[in-house]
C-alpha cells in the first residue's frame, strides 16, 4: 500500500474533522511530451513523414510563426485544479497602512487566499464537497463504501445513528441454514457492522452495559482511506479489486467498527470532532498556517496521533500499533500487497511457484496474499524477531496483550513454547517437547506469531553450523546500512566485516566438499557460539538461503543390462519346461494310433477333447483317452498361462518403446514405479545387506528430487546417520544435489 495510499480522512457530514497527512497530494499521471516550442514546426511532421517514407515532406512556409504557449489549451487533471468558488476572497482595493504598492497588497492577499485554502481544500477539492460526498444517506451505511473520483479512490465504511439521533448497537440478525451460496457471504460482510462490539476489543462488563448514547449534532461518520487508482495505461493495473477489498477487510473496517462502538458507549466521535473543529476555527481566525494547526491536533486529540502512525506505518509496510480512546489496536496490510497492482511479467519469480491448497489451509485466507510465506511443516522452525534489550523482558507485551482474554493458560503455553523455541529444533520435536498436537496447537501458534511479525518460519539450522548457505539475488537494504549495522551489532568479537563474510559464503557454495557454514567461515568449534548469534542475525534480515539435499535415482544403462539378461535367462527355463511337455505328447502320438486321421487333437479345447473322449468306444482305449484328456486340458492350461505371463507387463512394453533400455535414465517418481523399473529397484540391492536394503526400500520413494533431506528424515522416522549410510552404499545409482527448499 506504499504505493498508492494518499490520505487518511475522518469525515462528518458538515466537514472533514481530521486528516493525514496535513496537505496529501497524488502522485502525478503518465503523459505525453509535448514539442518543443523553440524549434517551431521542424519535427512536428514525424508521424507524416513515418507513414509516408517515400514521399518528400512539403516544403515549409518561409515565415511559420512559433505556435504560441497557450494554458487555456493544456490538458490538466480535475484534481489539479484547485475549486476556488468558496474560498477566501478579499477586496482589491483594501489597502492598509504602510502597504501602497499593488505588488506588496498582491502578495499579501494571495498569502491570505492559500492559508485558507489550505483549510478549506483537499486534493483539489472543497472540504464541503467531499464531506457531502463521503457521508452518504442512512440508507447506504453501515455497508461497504467505494468510490472513484477522477484518479483518487474513497474506501470505508461509514456508519450512522438511528433516526430519533440516539446511538446503539444493532441486534444481530441469524439467518436461515438453507441461506447459502455467494449471495450469503456478500450479505453477512455488509451487515458486519451489526456486529461491531464483536470485532472490537472487549470492554469491561460495566461499560457494555452502558445505555445507548445520544448525539447533539453528529448523525453520520465515514473514516475514509484515500488511495491513488493506478493509472489503467500502465502496467500497474493489476487485480485492484482484491487490492481494495483486502484494505477495506483489514483496515477501514476494523477503525470503523472501533470507532462506532466508542460513539455508541460514551460519544467519543463527537467530543472528537468537537474539540478539533473549535481547534481549526481558532487556527484559521488567526491566520495560522495549517501545519500549526495540525501540531496542536496532534496534542489535544487522541485520533490526530492515531491517524498519523496509521498512515506512517502504512506507508513504511510495517504494523500499525495505535490506540483509540485507550484501547490499543494493532492493525497492518500484507507487506507484499503492493504486488497484486502488477502485471505477472514483472512479479515472474512470485507466479512461477503459487501457494498450493495445503498452505491455504494451513496458513489461512488472512494471510493467502501478500505474504511470501514459505510452506508451513513440521520439518521446518521458527526464528524470533523481537530484539529487545538487556534486561528487557521480550515477553512483557505479549503477556499485556493476552491477559485480557481470561484464559491464563493459554497465555502459559504461549510463554512456554516462545521459551524452547530455537532454529535448531523443527516444530515437530518442540511439539514433542511440549507435548502438544502439532495441527491444533503449534501451527496456529506459529501461524499467530508470523502474523503479527514477532517471528518468521525458516529451515533447521544444524547445530553444529554444518549447513550450506548461499546468498539472495539481493538484500532488502543496502549493504552499507547492513553493514554498519553489522559492524555496530559485533563490534570486538573477532568476527570479520560483513562483506567478507558474505565473500566467504559466495565462494564456498561453489564447492563441490566442505561448502557448509562451520567448514568454509566457523572453522573452530570454540567460534561456534559467536557465528550462532551471526545466522540469527542475517536469517532475520533475509540475507541467507538455505540449500537442501535433494536425491534422485538414476537406472544405469549396466545396471538395465543386467536385468535384461536375468529376465531372458528367466525365460529360457520356462521354455525348455514347456518343451519337455512336448516331447512326451509327440512319443504318445507315435506309441499309438487310435486317433481317426480327420481328427486335430491339438485343436481341440478342453469341453471338445472331454466330448471327444465320450463318444469313442470306452472298451477300445478308455485308458488311452483318459490320458490324451489329462494331456489336453494340461497343455491348454500351460498356454493360457504363458499367455497370461507375456501380457502382465504392458509397462515393459513402453519402457522398451522409449528407447532407455539400452542408456541411463532417472526414475522419476519411485513410489509409483512401473513393473520394469521395479526390477531395477531390486536389482540395485543386489549383493548388499538385508537390514539396509529394507531401508532403501523403505526411503527409496522419497528420492524424487523434490523432497529435501529434512523431509526425508521426518517422514521416514530414520536419522541422518542412516540416510548418509543408505547415500554411501547406493553411490552408483544415486544423484544428489544442492537446492533451495
Amino acid at each position: 500500500m506504499a504505493e498508492t495510499l494518499v490520505a487518511i480522512l475522518l469525515v462528518t457530514t458538515s466537514s472533514i474533522v481530521c486528516r493525514w497527512p496535513p496537505s496529501p497530494v497524488a502522485s502525478p499521471r503518465f503523459s505525453r511530451a509535448r514539442p518543443d516550442t523553440a524549434l517551431g514546426s521542424l519535427h512536428l511532421d514525424n508521424p507524416w513523414r513515418a507513414s509516408h517514407p517515400l514521399e518528400l515532406p512539403p516544403d515549409p512556409p518561409t515565415e511559420s510563426p512559433a505556435p504560441q504557449n497557450d494554458p487555456e489549451r493544456e490538458w490538466k487533471r480535475p484534481s489539479a485544479v484547485r475549486d476556488r468558488s468558496t474560498s477566501f476572497s478579499s477586496s482589491g482595493s483594501h489597502r492598509s497602512s504602510g502597504r501602497n504598492s499593488p505588488t506588496k497588497d498582491g502578495s499579501y492577499m494571495h498569502e491570505s487566499r492559500s492559508v485558507k485554502d489550505e483549510y478549506d481544500h483537499l486534493l483539489g477539492y472543497s472540504s464541503e464537497f467531499l464531506a457531502n460526498l463521503l457521508c452518504p444517506q442512512r440508507s447506504m451505511c453501515h455497508q461497504k463504501f467505494e468510490l472513484l473520483v477522477d484518479d483518487l479512490a474513497f474506501i470505508g465504511h461509514p456508519v450512522s445513528a438511528e433516526d430519533n439521533g440516539a446511538w446503539r448497537f444493532k441486534p444481530e440478525k441469524f439467518k436461515a441454514p438453507s441461506d447459502r451460496g455467494r449471495e450469503s457471504r456478500i450479505r453477512s460482510r455488509v451487515s458486519q457492522t451489526d456486529r461491531v462490539s464483536s470485532a472490537s476489543p472487549p470492554r469491561p462488563a460495566s461499560s457494555e452495559k452502558a445505555p445507548a448514547a445520544t448525539s447533539s449534532w453528529l448523525q453520520r461518520f465515514h473514516f475514509v482511506m484515500v488511495l491513488d487508482v493506478p493509472d489503467p495505461s500502465s502496467s500497474a493495473s493489476g487485480n485492484i479489486t482484491k487490492y481494495f477489498d483486502i484494505i477495506y477487510e483489514q483496515i477501514a473496517f476494523p477503525i470503523a467498527a472501533v470507532l462506532f462502538q466508542e460513539q455508541v458507549l460514551s460519544n467519543f466521535v463527537e467530543e472528537e470532532s468537537d474539540i478539533l473543529g473549535s481547534l481549526k476555527d481558532s487556527c484559521s481566525a488567526k491566520g495560522d498556517e495549517f501545519s500549526s494547526y495540525m501540531a496542536q491536533a496532534l496534542e489535544v486529540s487522541s485520533m490526530a496521533p492515531a491517524m498519523k502512525t496509521l498512515y506512517e506505518a502504512l506507508k513504511s509496510s510495517s504494523v500499525a500499533y495505535i490506540t483509540i480512546h485507550d484501547l490499543p489496536l494493532e492493525l497492518q496490510l500484507p507487506p507484499y500487497l503492493d504486488v497484486l497492482l502488477h502485471s505477472e511479467e514483472e512479479n515472474e519469480i512470485e507466479f512461477m511457484n503459487p501457494p498450493d491448497d495445503d498452505d491455504y489451509q494451513v496458513w489461512g485466507q488472512e494471510m493467502s496474499f501478500g505474504y511470501r510465506l514459505p510452506s508451513l511443516t513440521a520439518w521446518k522452525t521458527l526464528i524470533l524477531l523481537d530484539d529487545s534489550p538487556e534486561g528487557v523482558d521480550p515477553y512483557a507485551n505479549l503477556r499485556r496483550s493476552l491477559i485480557g482474554t481470561g484464559d491464563r493458560s493459554l497465555v502459559e503455553g504461549l510463554i512456554k513454547f516462545l521459551e524452547i523455541v530455537s532454529v535448531t529444533l523443527p516444530l515437530a520435536d518442540m511439539a514433542s517437547l511440549l507435548e502438544w498436537d502439532i495441527e491444533t496447537q503449534v501451527f496456529p501458534t506459529v501461524r499467530w506469531l508470523v502474523h503479527h511479525r514477532r517471528a518468521k518460519v525458516v529451515d533447521v539450522v544444524h547445530h553444529g553450523l554444518k549447513t550450506v548457505f548461499t546468498l539472495p539475488a539481493k538484500f532488502d537494504a543496502p549493504l552499507t546500512d547492513l553493514t554498519a549495522e553489522f559492524d555496530k551489532q559485533f563490534a570486538g568479537s573477532g568476527v570479520p566485516s560483513l562483506p567478507r563474510l558474505l565473500s566467504a559464503i559466495s565462494t564456498s557454495s561453489s564447492k563441490q566438499s566442505d561448502n557448509h557454514f562451520f567448514a568454509s567461515v566457523v572453522q573452530t568449534k570454540e567460534a561456534i557460539h559467536i557465528y550462532h548469534d551471526v545466522v540469527l542475525w542475517m536469517l532475520k534480515r533475509d540475507m541467507l538461503i538455505t540449500l537442501h539435499l535433494h536425491i534422485r535415482i538414476v537406472a544405469t544403462a549396466r545396471l538395465k543390462e543386467r536385468v535384461k539378461f536375468a529376465k531372458g535367462r528367466s525365460r529360457d527355463k520356462k521354455a525348455g519346461g514347456r518343451k519337455g511337455h512336448s516331447k512326451l505328447r509327440n512319443q504318445l502320438d507315435a506309441d499309438e494310433d487310435l486317433s481317426p486321421p480327420d481328427v486335430a487333437w491339438l485343436s481341440l479345447s478342453p469341453k471338445s477333447a472331454h466330448h471327444y473322449s465320450r463318444s469313442r468306444d470306452p472298451s477300445a482305449g478308455g485308458s488311452r483317452n483318459s490320458r490324451l484328456s489329462e494331456l489336453v486340458l494340461r497343455d491348454d492350461s500351460e498356454s493360457e498361462g504363458k499367455r497370461r505371463d507375456e501380457s502382465e507387463t504392458p509397462e515393459e512394453e513402453m519402457d522398451n518403446q522409449s528407447g532407455e533400455e539400452d542408456e541411463a535414465s532417472m526414475i522419476n517418481d519411485p513410489g509409483r514405479a512401473t513393473t520394469l523399473q521395479r526390477r531395477w529397484l531390486s536389482a540395485m540391492s543386489e549383493g548388499k545387506d538385508p537390514a539396509l536394503v529394507r531401508r532403501f526400500e523403505q526411503i527409496n520413494q522419497y528420492f524424487d528430487g523434490k523432497r529435501t533431506d529434512d523431509e526425508i528424515l521426518y517422514r521416514a522416522e530414520i536419522s541422518r546417520r542412516e540416510l548418509r549410510e543408505v547415500l554411501h552404499h547406493y553411490d552408483e545409482y544415486l544423484q544428489t544435489f544442492l537446492h533451495p527448499s
